[in-house]
């Protein structure tokens, strides 16, 4: 036996030595596998696009890549020739982005290299203020004739989807309009049922970190419930969900306080289900009758609103890089609605002859920290 287990040894090696002479040390096993691109590499405008590879293999195989911004649509993978589409969304950053796509067939691996450009600096404007340090990325003054649904999204959804609010949350000319520079959102009756907006500004990636500006009118009415608020472009509702998420209200009233805003951070730790939630709360004079200027200014260390350049609520990471106390260091969007009775807007009933109610908004501006 000892023999034959040498003698068996031994005809291993020589195979071994066979197959690695002059080769770069590849195993057998190793050179059993290979997969190759029709590229080597893929490159973007800031817009976005999506754009296709072919693949060959020696034996089936797969496209990964850890990049959240790069999506992959795979054919043919369990045969030796398949494609990948590669799409990326726009880039709403000023700077490039880079990822990779891995091809894995066994033991082989082949990567491509996947770039986009960075945005184009938004036009300068000279009526637009843009503070000390920051640089203006995004904006809608809503000088059209309908609203942009490239960079806006309407929420479609029945009554009592969130709070037991009874709205509707439709798309419409009704629900939305435009005239002279001024977004309108209308909630209104109809046939027994009252319609209204919800509307998020989903541009790019979103942004994290910034000044979140909008100039705002907001409704009358017992039972009206505007909102000017953030939300993460990207929630694992199964896994994370509310408030883990993390949520920014810039702006609230219902409209049986009349003038009094308020804007609230929520988290797992801080959320008003638990009553722990950070408010702040202030009566302006006319808030229901004029335009004002409600404003996020948001940075790894804070949160801070203010209202018409006077701060308002001031929230600081607590610096223990704890998502339950600090949610916000990933992209938001902002969302403008109006809704209509609920939990909180309806806490004192709601006066239907108060409808239709309008919620006006002159514009809304992001601007970003100039080094970012």
């Amino acid at each position: 036996m000892r023999t034959h287990l040498l003698s068996s040894f031994a005809a291993v090696a020589i195979a071994f030595a066979a197959t690695s002479c002059g080769s770069d040390n590849t195993s057998p096993s190793e050179s059993l596998y290979a997969v190759s691109a029709s590229v080597e590499s893929l490159s973007f405008d800031a817009s976005g696009d999506s754009k296709s590879f072919t693949v060959t293999a020696s034996s089936e195989w797969d496209a990964v890549t850890s990049d959240d911004w790069i999506k992959l649509t795979k054919s043919g993978t369990t045969s030796q020739n398949g494609t990948v589409e590669v799409t990326v969304g726009a880039n709403s950053s000023k700077n490039e982005r880079t990822g990779t796509v891995t091809l894995k067939s066994g033991t082989a691996r082949t990567n491509i290299s996947i770039q986009q450009d960075g945005r184009e600096p938004e036009p300068f404007d000279p009526t637009i203020k843009v503070p000390e340090g920051y640089e203006l990325v995004w904006h809608d003054e809503f000088d059209g004739a309908s609203l942009n649904t490239a960079d806006w999204t309407y929420e479609i959804q029945g009554p009592g989807w969130v709070n037991n609010e009874l709205q509707t949350y439709t798309r419409n000319s009704r629900v939305v309009e435009l005239s002279d520079g001024i977004l309108s959102i209308n909630c209104y009756k109809e046939s027994g049922k009252v319609y209204s907006a919800r509307i998020y500004a989903h541009v790019g990636s979103g942004w994290k970190y910034g000044i979140f500006e909008a100039r705002i009118r907001l409704p009358k009415g017992r039972g009206t419930w505007p909102a000017y608020w953030m939300m993460p472009v990207t929630v694992d509702w199964v896994n994370e969900g509310w408030p883990l998420c993390g949520e920014i209200d810039i702006m609230e009233e219902v409209g049986y306080n009349a003038n009094y805003t308020s804007s609230s951070i929520h988290c797992k730790d801080y959320n008003h289900v638990m009553g722990t939630q950070k408010t702040a709360e202030r009566y302006t004079a006319g808030a229901q009758d004029d335009f004002h200027i409600y404003r996020l200014e948001w940075t790894k260390d804070y949160i801070r609103t203010y209202l018409d350049d006077k701060l308002l609520l001031s929230f600081a990471n607590d610096g223990k890089g704890k998502v339950s106390s600090w949610p916000f260091d990933k992209p938001f969007y902002p969302i403008l609605n109006l809704a209509w009775g609920g939990d909180w807007g309806g806490a004192q009933g709601v006066d239907e002859s108060c409808l239709p109610a309008t919620m006006q908004v002159d514009y809304l501006r992001v601007f970003q920290q100039t080094q970012n």
